[in-house]
């Protein structure tokens, strides 16, 4: 069995550059298995104090996580011996369930592919996956990777561990009065529901499966365009798991284990920690463990619930005993469940001085202005440590800083919560930002917001020169039409035009004669094509040009957003010869 943190810390030097800096700070120590006399914490040299999660909740809810740490020994890369071959330590350890493993790597691959900034190991996962709920225990899921059992963390009634009453109506822990963590990743249903992920491609985002819960908790590492081979980053991403310095070093003691090998083992035959950061007793504040029991004490109880002690049939009633009896007793500094929480305390939302007219943003670029929401009491006073929700909805692409279309913010001092930075999408047009208390019905503040097209503000044709584009009656132009488009002197990427054969100068109305494009689909002749976008270096060649059977000058008109207007001179002869100048002055200039 692998040491128990906080008595035996293991010397180590981590294989990559990400272990390394993930490692250390952990200070050396005793060997697993001997005996010591530091029954107490051990602060570790050179490591940063827990950092809150900036978006003000963390994962697990600081829900109690196992602490056994990775033998000396190098883990052996090879698959375990036969059965009744002595297995040498650290071979057991090293072993991950196969299903389990899959999804670790599934993950990876996928956020490698959405997130390639991030840089996110598939150790990382394997690490937070065993100290959260060792490995599913051991791998006891199926072929889709849901678990046999639910793996459900205590109950978080505020009795040594956080206060979270229930925000999902029971759907995921099965309590309809207070939240539970779920899964093999232990989500609080409140961050499961923002941050869930269908892993494994079955229409669901359940957090019993271990595709789907691995795939989230990458997403959620990764947030904030966090860089995970940067060691502080990776530090602020752990801590944003579960905020305990304790937890950080054991899930970085496992993630350079894992990095120097592993392999895999069959599904339900994994190795399973056996102790957890409680120790069976309740943690004295809701972000810090409690102190290690002492050593020489037994194991910790029931296993029932993977680890984790087991919830009530019943959720037990607030202020008594699970038989309504005298109150059960509580670890100084713990909240009473039946005092009133921050949260209980709000009356409603107020906008804390959002205007609309800062929340539009050109197609790509970033919003400039923040949205920010005021809890208040019914008397008026700001309410502080409220974990608020906000949301993007509508036809939009838009998301917040880090990808996310949700993120929970805690209220300041001043019981403001700022949304992270909006940033816009592709898809132009307007969509809605609810700001919403977590726990409670209340009703949310809505924050209208526009993503408006990317502007061109000249166009210049880039072809032909001063040859004018002819044709014969019946016949094709031979050359396309190019232009560029810029804004401000510079290349306008990405930016809608409609080019339109236009009656005159002074009359812009579609022609109904000369030349025309041909529909894409029916091959019909039209004379205005939408839906047509610049380059990256600011080029559009327009569709092939044909013409009818009518002879003369005519015009084709090509406009963007921001003012950008070019026209170009087309004749149809029967000789092929141009009847009149091809120069687009002074028409190519912006407005004309």
């Amino acid at each position: 069995m692998a040491a128990h943190f906080g008595r035996r810390l293991r010397k180590g030097a981590a294989t990559t550059a990400v272990a390394a800096a993930a490692v250390a700070a952990l200070s050396a120590s005793q060997a697993p298995g001997a005996t010591g006399d530091d029954h107490g914490r051990q602060a570790t040299a050179g490591a940063s104090a827990p950092v809150p999660d900036p978006t003000g909740d963390d994962a697990t809810g600081s829900s109690p996580y196992y602490t056994d740490l990775p033998p000396l020994n190098s883990p052996n890369p090879s698959p375990s011996p036969s059965a009744g071959t002595p297995v040498a330590q650290g071979a057991a350890e090293a072993g991950i369930p196969a299903t389990v493993l899959d999804a670790y790597k599934k993950a990876e691959a996928e956020l490698r592919a959405s997130k390639p900034g991030c840089n996110l190991p598939w150790q990382l996962l394997a690490a937070i996956g065993k100290v959260e709920s060792g490995q599913a225990r051991g791998g006891e899921v199926d072929a889709s990777g849901t678990t046999l059992r639910p793996i459900l963390g205590p109950v978080l009634d505020g009795n040594g561990f956080a206060l979270i009453k229930d925000t999902d109506h029971g759907a995921y822990d099965g309590n309809a009065q207070y939240d539970q963590a779920v899964g093999p990743m232990q989500f609080i249903p409140s961050t499961w529901a923002w941050a869930g992920r269908d892993g494994n491609g079955d229409g669901k985002k359940d957090p019993n499966n271990i595709y789907d819960a691995a795939l989230a908790a990458g997403h959620y590492l990764c947030r904030g365009d966090r860089d995970l081979s940067q060691a502080a980053d990776l530090h602020g991403a752990i801590l944003g798991y579960n905020n305990s310095q304790d937890y950080l070093n054991t899930v970085l003691s496992w993630m350079e284990y894992y990095s120097k090998g592993t392999y895999s083992v069959p599904d339900g035959t994994g190795a399973a920690p056996g102790h957890r950061s409680d120790d069976g007793t309740p943690r004295t504040t809701p972000s810090t463990p409690a102190e290690p029991a002492d050593p020489h004490q037994g194991k910790p109880g029931s296993k029932d619930q993977g680890g984790r002690p087991s919830p009530s049939p019943t959720p037990s009633k607030p202020g008594g005993g699970q038989d309504g009896g005298d109150p059960a007793p509580r670890p100084p500094g713990t909240p009473d469940p039946t005092t009133p929480t921050p949260t209980d305390t709000v009356d409603h939302l107020e906008n804390a001085g959002t205007a609309t007219a800062e929340l539009t943003a050109t197609a790509g670029d970033a919003f400039t202005g923040t949205i920010s929401t005021r809890a208040e009491t019914k008397a008026g006073a700001a309410v502080a440590k409220v974990r608020i929700r906000f949301t993007i909805s509508g036809d939009t692409d838009a998301t917040f800083t880090g990808g996310e279309d949700v993120a929970t913010v805690a209220t300041d001092s001043k019981g403001v919560a700022k949304a992270p930075a909006l940033q816009a999408g592709e898809k132009t047009g307007d969509f809605k930002v609810t700001a919403t208390v977590v726990g409670r019905s209340l009703k949310g503040v809505d924050y209208q917001a526009t993503v408006t097209e990317r502007p061109a503000d000249t166009l210049a044709a880039t072809t032909n020169g001063d040859t004018p584009l002819t044709c014969t009656p019946g016949g094709e132009f031979a050359d396309q039409v190019q232009l560029k488009a810029t804004y401000k002197g510079a290349v306008a990427d990405k930016v809608a035009a409609t080019a339109t054969l236009i009656k005159s100068a002074t009359d812009t109305t579609e022609n109904d004669k000369g030349p025309y494009f041909k529909d894409a689909t029916t091959g019909k002749a039209v004379r205005t094509v939408t839906g047509l976008k610049t380059d990256a270096k600011g080029l559009l060649t327009l569709p092939k040009l044909y013409a009818d059977d009518t002879t003369g000058t005519f015009l084709l008109r090509v406009t963007t957003p921001g003012g950008g207007t070019l026209t170009v001179p087309l004749t149809v002869a029967a000789d092929g010869t141009a009847t009149a100048s091809p120069s687009p002055s002074p028409s190519a200039s912006a407005g004309s």
